[in-house]
């Protein structure tokens, strides 16, 4: 059994659909087989997804309303440049695009502001609205009696009495003129809620820069450099965003540099290929504009978090994250005549990923303080509770000389589950079949399809961060991936 009875089969197992709906925010999969190729060899290649993710208010939310469709569709490049510089040393670029997200809620749910939604649960306003009008209700009376010549004991007196004056009771009055007041604060501090709904939309490009050294036809040791740039977007809108309700973040795009290590080993006449390689993690300090229209609202929650909304508004700074760690490791072994046998399995570090702006962090440490969030340290905008595993095994034949295929199948454990209802699935399980076509021996051109089962998961919003609580609850969703790669060995 030959290698070269084996290649177009064997390339059909790096079709860019291999990851296009991974946990968290993994998308390309950060495949290293192009640089594995024999030779000197180019490709490019694009994926797109189109995914379906539904669900309704539910756990904590006071509402059950259906969820529609969150999910955007959304498309990504790849591409990627082998040489062989000489018998024992290679070089090679990769290109991809290997972390996003884009999401956009819509319809009438709590994650879309409407005409009903206040700043702070059903519930809690009319808690808060009673404690208000109680505080509020002896500094009335005073000066009611101020304004009438009474003494304050006089005037409360009144009052307990409701004694008739020629305006009316005096009960009656002050408690209509406090309850108004009190009513006229709060649906000021609900006019200040962001209208409209929560989205999220996040863009990387990763540049990997690779020399191998082979000191023999059986083994390749490589190394490289990464560089990185990374942007994103983020809108919180709805009841359940709560005082975050109109927060708005705009992270600009900025760059970092990480490295990557790895080896390969191979046995060409039995097509058997095995591969590791480690990606560290890149560091990011992203310059952030951040927009809280309801700062103020923080004076609900009393005199100290009134004080602190002041030094909120004006605080500035960078948002420190890393994309995460992850290693990848790819087999493939030839099992008869013409026809190859493949796995490839990923982990990626999302258990250690936060991303805390500035100013969302600040409002985090006064809003844990309550008893009903209790995360005294605050929370994170995102993070997720569990590392992301992903496995896929196939099949790759050859047909004839110019015709190729393959079927696979995976699946993706997720990144937790309760999980961010900014990306609300608990990962996946799929399908998928490719097909290889090769005008000439040197080159070809292939495409694929893959069906998603995505699992079923709870979304929370930030401040239920590691815990169980939840306001909405997805179920029964799927995704549809298409790759299309051309090839090319010179």
């Amino acid at each position: 059994m030959k290698i070269n009875a084996l290649y177009s089969a064997v390339l059909l197992s790096l079709l860019p659909t291999s990851s296009v709906f991974a946990a968290a925010m993994d998308r390309s999969g950060q495949s290293i087989s192009a640089f594995l190729q024999p030779n000197n060899y180019f490709e490019a290649g694009l994926s797109v997804l189109d995914p379906t993710v539904e669900g309704r208010d539910a756990g904590t939310s006071e509402t059950h309303r259906n969820i529609e469709d969150m999910g955007n569709d959304y498309y990504f490049p790849s591409a990627a440049l082998k040489l062989q510089v000489t018998d024992h040393i290679s070089f090679g670029l990769l290109y991809d695009q290997p972390f996003g997200a884009d999401v956009q809620y819509t319809g009438s749910n709590v994650f879309v502001t409407d005409a009903n939604t206040t700043i702070l649960s059903s519930a809690t306003m009319s808690a808060l609205r009673s404690s208000k009008i109680a505080s509020s209700t002896p500094l009335a009376i005073e000066a009611f009696a101020q304004k009438a010549g009474f003494s304050v004991a006089q005037a409360q007196g009144m009052y307990n009495n409701n004694t008739p004056t020629p305006l009316g009771n005096t009960k009656d009055l002050i408690d209509a003129n406090v309850a108004a007041q009190v009513d006229a604060g709060i649906a000021q501090v609900n006019g200040l809620v962001g209208q409209g709904a929560t989205r999220a939309e996040v863009d990387s490009n990763n540049l990997a820069m690779i020399f191998g050294f082979q000191p023999n036809k059986n083994l390749n040791f490589y190394a490289g450099g990464v560089y990185q740039t990374i942007k994103g977007q983020v809108s919180l809108r709805g009841q359940a965003t709560s005082v975050y309700n109109g927060y708005d973040a705009t992270l600009k795009e900025t760059d970092g540099y990480g490295w990557l290590v790895g080896a390969a080993y191979q046995i060409p006449e039995i097509a058997l290929k095995a591969s590791v390689t480690y990606r560290s993690k890149v560091d990011h300090d992203i310059e952030t504009q951040e927009n809280l229209p309801t700062i103020s609202a923080l004076g609900l929650l009393g005199e100290q978090a009134a004080a602190a909304a002041t030094q909120i508004a004006t605080a500035t700074g960078d948002t420190k994250i890393s994309t995460p760690q992850s290693v990848n490791i790819d087999l493939q072994s030839g099992v008869m005549k013409d026809t190859v046998a493949f796995a490839n399995i990923r982990w990626v570090n999302w258990k250690d990923f936060e991303l805390r702006p500035v100013k969302f962090g600040m409002v985090s440490e006064v809003v844990g303080q309550l008893p009903s969030i209790n995360r005294p340290g605050g929370f994170n905008l995102l993070q997720y509770s569990k590392d992301q595993w992903n496995a896929t095994v196939g099949v790759g034949r050859k047909l004839n000389e110019q015709w190729s295929g393959n079927v696979s199948a995976g699946w993706d454990s997720g990144a937790g589950n309760p999980v961010t209802a900014l990306g609300p699935t608990e990962g996946y399980w799929n399908v998928g079949v490719g097909l290889q076509f090769s005008p000439a021996p040197n080159y070809f051109i292939a495409g694929g399809v893959k069906y998603f089962w995505l699992g079923d998961a709870k979304g929370q919003v930030s401040s239920q961060n590691a815990g169980n609580d939840y306001v909405a609850d997805f179920s029964d969703n799927n995704a549809i991936a298409y790759g299309l790669k051309i090839g090319y060995k010179f």
